[in-house]
């Protein structure tokens, strides 16, 4: 379901004076092997939800995960940075205990004053968290008093911290950056506005298999990118030559291909590829999607398909978009995902970015284009499985 019925926001709920638990999702990317963060993204979208609960005088219990640790704790991915990068943006201190259960994780949150932040130590530290286990889930509750979740990158989880905890707390709701998902994405389910044009990229068709299907009952326009591009292409007899192309979906591409032309769906494959011998390549070569030279692969969109996007993108009233159209982390390789990125910004109609690295790459893009998206999503799996029609464990156990 994808509406707020049953659910109550934190305008409904009785803060003032209660230990919040306070659902984040703070698994936010860090250097590689170092703690530094290099995208506090996911930290800044919270900090609506925690400056008004502090502002009513909440005690603010905050948890999350950060990464996929082995039982117990692991080396460089304790929540300590988020801690600290929470601290300045609030200008407050943020209380860190050593853990996220137990006597020690008490005694701080018991000694809080209204208004005052504490976050847990990891979460998925204990195989409780993942395994939603209801005792784990217990031992959390006996930090608070009133259950909050504001984690939507989470929400497609059966874990303790979003499915087992809030189904025991009388007093729960969902955070506004929560809210603000169910909204936006519930609206490209239950009331698009035409024509509904979809943009899909990245890797892999199988990836997205389930979205297509959903999406082919909705959608007028699918324009497809990304390294998934050069399956379809291929299953339409193309020699894509050393480009990426999962050979076992060619009859599903073919497929999905034949279900649009059945149900009217126009699809849009790229005209013209960006090629290159290797992933490192400094610089790349435009042809056509028919012609790629041996021993060469597709990294991006080339410059006619972007176009060909961009018009289709311009007459939308509804565009949602999810997976880049190539190697964009390569500057030889990310005008395709750019030009996408552009072209919606400037596009009249509602523009939703599912999360996950087509959210990079709008942030890459810079400030400018990223204010032009009326609905960033902060969670990629989750954007699509509310797409697909699922029901999320993280919004299901909200509702009363």
């Amino acid at each position: 379901m994808t509406t707020l019925a049953g659910i109550k926001t934190i305008a409904d709920l009785e803060v003032e004076n209660k230990r919040v638990f306070l659902r984040v999702d703070f698994n936010v990317p860090l250097k590689k092997g170092t703690t530094e963060i290099t995208d506090d993204t996911r930290i800044r979208e919270a900090l609506p939800t925690i400056r008004a609960l502090q502002a009513r005088g909440a005690k603010l219990v905050l948890a999350s995960h950060l990464g996929r640790p082995k039982p117990g704790k692991t080396q460089g991915l304790g929540l300590e940075p988020a801690g600290a990068r929470l601290s300045e943006l609030l200008d407050c201190e943020v209380h860190l205990p050593d853990d996220c259960v137990g006597d020690g994780p008490k005694k701080v949150i018991f000694d809080l004053r209204d208004g005052q932040v504490c976050l847990l130590e990891n979460l998925r530290f204990h195989e409780g968290e993942e395994a939603d286990d209801e005792a784990f889930a217990r031992a959390l509750l006996e930090l608070c008093d009133v259950y909050v979740n504001d984690a939507f990158g989470a929400a497609h989880r059966a874990h303790a911290s979003v499915h087992a905890l809030p189904r025991l707390v009388r007093e729960r709701g969902c955070g506004l950056l929560l809210e603000k998902e169910i909204r936006a994405l519930g609206r490209l389910v239950a009331r698009p506005e035409k024509p509904y044009v979809a943009v899909l990229g990245g890797a892999k068709v199988s990836d997205k298999i389930t979205v297509l299907d959903a999406l082919l009952d909705k959608v007028d326009a699918l324009l497809i990118g990304g390294a998934m591009a050069n399956t379809f292409l291929a299953a339409q007899g193309n020699a894509m030559q050393a480009s990426r192309v999962e050979d076992d979906k060619l009859a599903l591409a073919r497929t999905i291909l034949e279900k649009a032309r059945d149900r009217g769906v126009e699809v849009l494959l790229p005209s013209d590829v960006v090629v290159a011998t290797g992933l490192d390549a400094a610089t790349g070569e435009t042809v056509s999607a028919d012609a790629v030279p041996a021993g060469h692969m597709a990294l991006d969109i080339g410059p006619e398909s972007v176009a060909r996007f961009a018009a289709k993108i311009e007459r939308a009233a509804t565009i949602f978009w999810n997976g880049p159209m190539g190697l964009f982390e390569s500057p030889a390789f990310s005008k395709g995902t750019m030009g996408v990125a552009t072209s919606m910004s400037r596009a009249g109609g509602f523009t939703v970015v599912g999360g996950g690295d087509s959210a990079a790459a709008v942030a890459a893009a810079g400030p400018e284009i990223a204010a032009g998206f009326k609905h960033i999503s902060t969670g990629g799996g989750a954007s699509l499985e509310l797409l697909e029609g699922k029901k999320l464990p993280g919004i299901e156990a909200l509702r009363s």
